[in-house]
């Protein structure tokens, strides 16, 4: 039987998230996507991709038979993706987790729920992929690594082995990260940024080496 599939959030890592349940679906049927959610009333009746927005997050509690991928996570929204989620109030069995076939998956790695793993993303080994997690395209992450949730990665972004990027934290696409550091929660690191020593938390880092700009209020 098909599982059914609401997408809360109607943007690029949504629209991502159906060309890859698209894929999945190839060589085996496994999800059927029921419609797309978002809470801009603009949007309600509207097709992307052609699947429809059937409404806002009402929808959720109107079908419980669906499971949700909640996977928004641009610069400017992604310490906004925590409360949006708890506020849902729904058990983590409702969400969905979707990982591309292309996906690399080592030894001992671990993927929570609601956490979109986009084409070409590498796991080598021993590494956390927390809850509510994005990761874009291309991305390799190294040995003994943890992604804390809420967290969103970029596209072609280097991760070294035994690094702890905690929760609610942005790492820009091109971003390289040496081992053995960790990124503090609510960070954002910008694009192409080389990181060559542990980051605070709370706290913009860009460059080459990467140097704290300001901080997040």
């Amino acid at each position: 039987m098909l599982k059914k599939i609401l997408l809360y959030g109607c943007s690029g890592n949504a629209f991502e998230a159906l060309s890859i349940i698209r894929d999945n679906n190839i060589n085996e049927s496994k999800w059927k996507v029921v419609g797309l959610l978002d809470d801009n009333i603009l949007k309600h009746g509207k097709k992307y991709y052609g699947v429809p927005v059937l409404g806002g997050k009402r929808e959720i509690y109107s079908r419980p038979d669906c499971e949700i991928l909640v996977v928004w996570g641009s610069p400017s929204s992604y310490l906004n993706k925590k409360k949006v989620i708890e506020e849902l109030q729904i058990p983590k069995e409702r969400f969905a987790t979707i990982i591309h076939p292309s996906v690399v998956l080592g030894d001992c790695v671990s993927v929570g729920f609601n956490t979109l793993l986009m084409p070409g993303v590498v796991c080598t080994t021993s590494i956390q992929i927390s809850d509510h997690v994005v990761i874009l395209p291309n991305t390799v992450i190294s040995h003994d690594s943890i992604i804390g949730s809420y967290s969103c990665i970029g596209s072609n972004v280097s991760i070294s082995g035994t690094v702890n990027i905690q929760e609610q934290v942005y790492i820009g696409s091109g971003t390289r990260i040496i081992n053995n550091i960790e990124i503090g929660k609510r960070s954002l690191i910008g694009l192409g940024s080389v990181v060559i020593s542990s980051c605070d938390s709370d706290s913009v880092y860009v460059g080459n080496p990467a140097r704290k700009i300001s901080d997040i209020k």
